[in-house]
């Protein structure tokens, strides 16, 4: 059974009156997944506090952490553009977001075929080098791969998005890097314009990219053939260690920032295939990251659909009780 990583510190990011991305969000994903049966977990993690900064610390430029915390504590409404609201508490919420990541990663390295989700606020994958964009602060899903590599050793981590809006951040941060494979498929022409199919890597990490642009009013069978021809073969090839998935469910048909047309049978498919490849080829080891997703009103739902998919699929090792190995 998966487990869910959470941390109410993630609600302090407070926003404007109206604005998409609100702390009302992670209340409907957990609202959703408190009716099944996955288990919680919003404790703390001490040690955790000095491996999410230092993962942060690696991948964000230096002036740029002491920006964003200083325009907090200044009490500046805004960091970079319109999208990115400042309250007290943002910065707080962005590295509990880390935080939580990190504790999902590291116990789902504890013991093979397990699996775990991230219900976390501000999402990341637009998240730059030295740049906040798009709803994101810190690129949660990289500080996770990045720790994978730093703390674990792991020579080959693969992430695959399937918000509706291309991980611009992620791919960038990563681009350059053999040691990260970044899939994405996403409604193209749209925010934050990058994703083309072009777009392979560079130096390194060519072909370590892979984008499948798709336009707007795509459904289950679009994606599902997108799935098994393009996404489900190349991260095959590639034999990661683990799987990590930004899961933005804005991809579903009536999300109000996206032009997609997937249900909720549509995400539960996903669930499954991505745990079917695990299990085949990294010990069932996938962890999965709230990103977008803005109908409130049902975004609980399309989060249990697709972890309903993960566990469908789950391996018959699978531990996902506490103890001793969980120690970590």
């Amino acid at each position: 059974m998966t487990r869910v990583f959470t941390d109410s510190r993630c609600r302090r990011h407070a926003v404007p009156h109206g604005f998409p991305e609100r702390p009302e969000r992670l209340d409907a994903v957990l609202a959703g997944l408190r009716a099944g049966p996955w288990e919680i977990d919003d404790t703390s993690a001490p040690h955790i506090a000095k491996l999410a900064g230092d993962a942060v610390a690696a991948l964000h430029e230096r002036s740029y952490l002491d920006r964003f915390r200083t325009a907090v504590e200044r009490g500046d409404g805004l960091l970079d553009s319109a999208d990115n609201p400042l309250s007290e508490g943002t910065w707080e919420a962005a590295t509990a977001a880390v935080e939580a990541a990190l504790r999902a990663t590291d116990w789902v390295m504890a013991v093979p075929s397990r699996s775990a989700f991230v219900a976390a606020r501000p999402p990341g994958h637009h998240a730059e080098y030295a740049t906040a964009m798009g709803f994101c602060y810190f690129n949660t899903v990289a500080a996770a791969a990045q720790h994978l590599i730093r703390h674990d050793g792991l020579e080959r981590i693969a992430i695959f998005d399937f918000d509706v809006h291309h991980g611009n951040g992620t791919q960038h941060l990563f681009e350059d890097r053999s040691d990260v494979f970044y899939a994405s498929c996403h409604q193209y022409p749209f925010y934050p314009g990058t994703g083309a199919a072009s777009e392979k890597g560079r130096g390194d990490g060519f072909e370590a990219t892979l984008n499948v642009p798709l336009p707007a009013g795509c459904g289950d069978e679009e994606y599902l053939e997108v799935f098994e021809q393009q996404i489900l073969p190349r991260l095959r090839e590639y034999q990661p260690r683990i799987l990590l998935i930004s899961a933005g469910f804005d991809a579903w048909r009536a999300d109000p920032l996206g032009g997609m047309c997937v249900t909720e049978d549509g995400f539960e498919t996903w669930g499954r295939l991505l745990r079917e490849l695990a299990e085949e080829v990294c010990d069932g080891r996938i962890v999965s990251f709230l990103e977008g997703g803005y109908d409130l009103g049902r975004l609980g739902d399309l989060a249990a659909s697709y972890l309903t998919g993960v566990d469908s699929a789950a391996g018959s090792t699978e531990s996902a009780g506490v103890g001793p190995e969980d120690a970590v």
